[in-house]
């Protein structure tokens, strides 16, 4: 294992601002927009004092700075951006173009609500919209994670060629100081080399790019995308088993917390986690076995990983910081599908949090509260102290 050189104090804005630095990106195309916007002002600034050789491009739109990273990829760039919620929207287009093209664009969402209403807090509503476009998915929980998540994404993404998302809750992460250890640029080096592509665009040697397919072929694209999440899965684990050897910080797609002997556990993404990890400690200490889990690889989903740490018998909630409106919490809906029928009685879907609203430790311990008193609905919506 090798030791970081250098602990800073930084926000996580800057974490992955950092961390894009030291992947020696070689096109950041962006456009600003709150709570993301000093991420970009960051690498803006250690392009313009010559500590990261990288060409930045100002755009005109979200839509159009997706665009960029999408060709710059194509030629062979290692490409990165970064947006928050109507961004993302925005680009939904170009997600799905990224995807199809198969191109290992990395970008950070600093997770915040959807208007309308207008609101520039946080909650995952904006990246759970896009869950469907083929694009990894990580969730951090600490300013480290993001730094580590943001430099493994360009691993993962380069091999499977699919892009990938490295999330980040608004301002509980993006603006609040933590210290960071930034390892060696030999280190960073060592775990991610200059990319390697067989086949880009080039004018002295032709390609064509992103033309018609017909249903003859269309639907064998589709599956092989599919084909490269499922393998996405294994290269993950590999390549977090090299940084924590590097490192010795580990990366999983599941996190556990006094699980093992628990009745009852509640599960979140991002950093709702140390709200979590304090109920569990109160109620211990009045005899409840409770636990919590925390989800950093959301997509591909972790179907194994969670079938193992969801024991028979166990009562699960699941909070959920966005709403799939009709059907309840996007995470929820997808943890009871992947433990089966033999679990959907004891896996209770909660909405928490929304629009920025601070999730308290009371009302953590009242998740846990509710399910052991038999008042949470197995099969509705849970919502956490909502005014009806």
């Amino acid at each position: 294992m090798i030791t970081a050189v250098r602990r800073v104090a930084i926000t996580g804005n800057q974490a992955v601002a950092h961390a894009v630095r030291m992947a020696r990106t070689q096109v950041v195309a962006a456009y600003p927009i709150t709570p993301q916007t000093s991420i970009v002002e960051e690498i803006a600034e250690f392009c313009a004092a010559g500590e990261m050789k990288a060409q930045f491009v100002q755009m005109e739109s979200e839509h159009s700075s997706m665009s960029a990273c999408i060709g710059a990829s194509m030629t062979g760039a290692r490409a990165f951006t970064a947006t928050s919620s109507q961004g993302l929207a925005l680009m939904h287009e170009m997600l799905h173009w990224a995807t199809g093209a198969r191109t290992p664009v990395v970008i950070a969402d600093v997770n915040r609500s959807l208007a309308a209403p207008w609101t520039i807090l946080t909650d995952q509503s904006d990246t759970m919209a896009q869950r469907d476009t083929g694009w990894m998915q990580l969730y951090g929980a600490s300013n480290q994670e993001v730094f580590d998540s943001a430099l493994l994404a360009f691993k993962v993404a380069e091999q499977v060629l699919l892009p990938a998302m490295v999330v980040l809750d608004a301002f509980v992460l993006s603006h609040c100081v933590e210290a960071v250890d930034l390892p060696s640029q030999e280190l960073v080096d060592s775990f991610l080399p200059a990319r390697e592509v067989p086949v880009r665009l080039d004018p002295a040697d032709p390609h064509a790019f992103g033309g018609m397919m017909f249903p003859d072929c269309f639907m064998e694209q589709r599956f092989k995308i599919e084909q490269a999440m499922q393998i996405a899965r294994e290269v993950i684990r590999v390549e977090a088993g090299a940084w924590k050897q590097l490192t010795g910080r580990e990366l999983r797609p599941l996190h556990c917390y006094r699980t093992d002997d628990a009745e009852v556990v509640a599960l979140c993404l991002g950093t709702a986690f140390g709200t979590l990890r304090a109920a569990v400690d109160t109620l211990r200490r009045e005899g409840i076995r409770a636990g919590a889990m925390r989800m950093w690889q959301y997509r591909p989903f972790p179907i194994q990983e969670l079938r193992e740490a969801v024991r028979p018998g166990m009562h699960l909630g699941v909070i959920d910081r966005a709403c799939s409106f009709g059907m309840g919490g996007p995470v929820g809906t997808e943890v009871k599908a992947a433990l089966g029928s033999g679990a959907r009685d004891r896996v209770y879907g909660f909405i928490a949090g929304l629009g920025g609203r601070e999730i308290r430790p009371a009302s953590a311990e009242g998740v846990f509260r509710q399910i052991l008193a038999a008042k949470a609905d197995p099969v509705g919506i849970n919502w956490v102290e909502v005014r009806q």
